[in-house]
């Protein structure tokens, strides 16, 4: 049952402060659907937590077997740790599914990421005892907890009013 976008939602998820509480019980995250591929959302999400944040961070796609110089596996089953947060980056068909492994493996949360909506894949989550988040960059949502975030998606570091000169 994928939600499109002119479908009525009717799941309501967790509020700012809920995904806060997520992201700071949170030590380990799985990428499921990474991409070895700079211009993909997944890599650049990959890069932005293994470069800032705390979070021990696992690639999952069986079609990979290296990214950013980590290993990659082929399944949820396979990482060698039980993930807190399994971040999918999946087509809405193949999120049920992964919420499944999720439950199966014991995750604590699983999140979709912005443009994904699924309400059986939440259904299925939540029977299990999995927290959702849905519709959510979880990039974003560490940057802008965490004052990492600006009107480009990230933190320059140069805190200035003044027009900078481009070399």
């Amino acid at each position: 049952m994928t939600q499109q976008a002119d479908t009525a939602r009717t799941w309501a998820g967790p509020t700012a402060a809920q995904r806060l509480d997520i992201l700071r019980r949170a030590q380990s995250i799985a990428i499921v659907g990474a991409s070895a591929k700079p211009s993909r959302a997944s890599n650049f999400v990959a890069t932005y937590l293994l470069s800032s944040s705390p979070y021990r961070v696992h690639f999952v796609n069986p079609r990979e077997t290296e990214i950013l110089g980590r290993p990659v596996h082929a399944s949820l089953d396979e990482l060698p740790e039980v993930p807190d947060i399994v971040d999918a980056f999946r087509r809405d068909e193949d999120l049920p599914e992964v919420a499944r492994e999720a439950v199966r493996i014991g995750a604590k949360t699983l999140w979709l990421q912005l443009g994904s909506w699924n309400e059986e894949a939440a259904a299925i989550a939540e029977a299990g005892g999995l927290e959702v988040v849905m519709d959510r960059c979880l990039k974003i949502e560490h940057a802008r907890f965490h004052g990492g975030l600006n009107l480009a998606g990230f933190n320059t570091g140069v805190i200035s009013a003044k027009r900078q000169e481009l070399a």
